[in-house]
């Protein structure tokens, strides 16, 4: 996958390289390399591929939605 790929999939969720890594359980300098060189194999442009489709759903599934506030009681 393009390394401007990588790069716009996270700048459109809004996180930064150590974010990203951390939410998807990448690690960081493997990911910071990726923005830089691109990445290769089938399964890494498989899970990028998902990731962007729906990043909500990858970050549920491994366990990192984002906590929604609790309601207060009357």
């Amino acid at each position: 996958m393009e390394k401007e790929r990588i790069k716009a999939i996270r700048e459109r969720l809004g996180l930064s390289q150590a974010e990203f890594a951390r939410r998807y359980g990448i690690n960081r300098r493997v990911f910071e390399r990726w923005e830089l060189q691109g990445a290769r194999g089938s399964a890494v442009e498989a899970y990028l591929t998902v990731i962007e489709r729906d990043p909500a759903a990858v970050a549920r599934l491994l366990g990192h939605e984002q906590q929604k506030p609790r309601r207060k009681r009357a």
